[in-house]
């Protein structure tokens, strides 16, 4: 929107004519986001506190979790915000797939919120039932996925691009709406569950946004594309615009949920960011990228996973408590520590996943 206009106005003063870069774009989408989440933050928790919207926190849980009690959730509402705002006034409206991820997004929050008022109104850490999520979560992203397999206008946009190997690339068919769905619906209950500790959610999830939107830029420019022997896909640029208001509401909400965290994203953050890397991953046609990056969440997930597996065929624990941050916690890792590796491991995930591109 805002782009559209200073676009219009840069024939008669010269300098706005910046704006047509998408890079440039790009920054002022990160930071548009960043100061909107800076600022409406403080309001938003004291709105929280004011009408006592307040963490449940699950009973079989941590000890050291019992002082959480009553913080502020329901944060993502925030993270939403600055995205959709950012999002708005910074990137091409006439671009499919922006609407695609902000859709899928922002109907995945919708969802989230629901679950999160479920467990508030029953003061009760289980919110929907697990058939009833996957219900609406199945509903939106097979909408999101049909439209974009009907939508597509070459075949490079439904194929699965093969690692490791240049200018291979795999025709999906219908094949492309299963393997979408279940990367946008992994994606989203794997970031639900990582979120556990007061931070550690977020930041991973920045910086896999980071590293996806420098791919969905790439994919989208004929230059970089040819160099890096990919797939040019007209379009994934926007991808930039969404990934980094993304980037900077996410920072601006690590402001106010780093340890000890003053707000909780909530299932309304962790559902909808979680299916925004999916749908993300899955339009610029590089999922396995997502796969390498989200190794935190690919663990957490698998840990969960592994842990009922066995105790429903065996009666043991493989760990402590699942998911694995909880693990490490019950070993006496303090909660700080746990978080600040978690990120660390997933910087170095991210730059091996972008390392990728160029081993073909």
């Amino acid at each position: 929107m805002l782009a559209e206009l200073l676009n219009f106005f840069s024939d008669s003063y010269g300098p706005l004519r910046v704006f047509d870069y998408l890079s440039f774009r790009a920054i002022f989408a990160t930071l548009t986001a960043l100061l909107v989440s800076l600022i409406l933050g403080p309001r938003f928790i004291n709105k929280m506190q004011a009408i006592e919207v307040g963490q449940v926190i699950r009973e079989k849980g941590p000890a050291t979790h019992l002082s959480k009690k009553g913080t502020p959730t329901m944060g993502g509402t925030l993270i939403l915000a600055s995205i959709f705002i950012s999002t708005i006034l910074w990137g091409d409206l006439e671009n499919r797939y922006l609407w695609v991820a902000l859709g899928v997004t922002t109907l995945f929050g919708a969802l989230g919120w629901v679950d999160d008022l479920y467990k508030l109104r029953f003061e009760s850490s289980k919110g929907l039932s697990p058939l009833a999520k996957l219900f609406w979560q199945s509903l939106i992203a097979l909408t999101a996925v049909i439209f974009l397999f009907y939508s597509s206008e070459n075949i490079s946009e439904t194929s699965f691009i093969v690692p490791f190997f240049k200018n291979i690339s795999i025709p999906l068919g219908f094949g492309f709406i299963l393997l979408s769905y279940l990367v946008i619906i992994g994606s989203s209950n794997a970031v639900n569950l990582t979120d556990g500790l007061d931070g550690l959610a977020i930041l991973p999830c920045v910086m896999v946004a980071g590293g996806l939107g420098l791919i969905g830029y790439a994919a989208g420019n004929t230059i970089y594309a040819e160099y890096l022997n990919i797939p040019f896909l007209p379009g994934t640029g926007e991808m930039l615009i969404f990934c980094g208001a993304l980037v900077g509401s996410g920072i601006g909400f690590l402001w106010y949920n780093t340890y000890p965290a003053q707000v909780f994203m909530g299932d309304v953050g962790s559902l909808a960011l979680g299916a925004a890397l999916g749908v993300v991953a899955v339009i610029i046609r590089h999922e396995y990228v997502l796969l390498i990056m989200g190794g935190v969440f690919v663990v957490e997930t698998l840990s969960v996973i592994v842990q009922v597996t066995s105790f429903k065929l065996t009666g043991k624990r493989v760990f402590k408590m699942a998911p694995i941050h909880h693990h490490y916690e019950l070993k006496g890792w303090p909660e700080p520590r746990v978080i600040v590796r978690f990120w660390i491991i997933t910087f170095m995930l991210v730059l091996i996943g972008l390392v990728t591109l160029k081993l073909r």
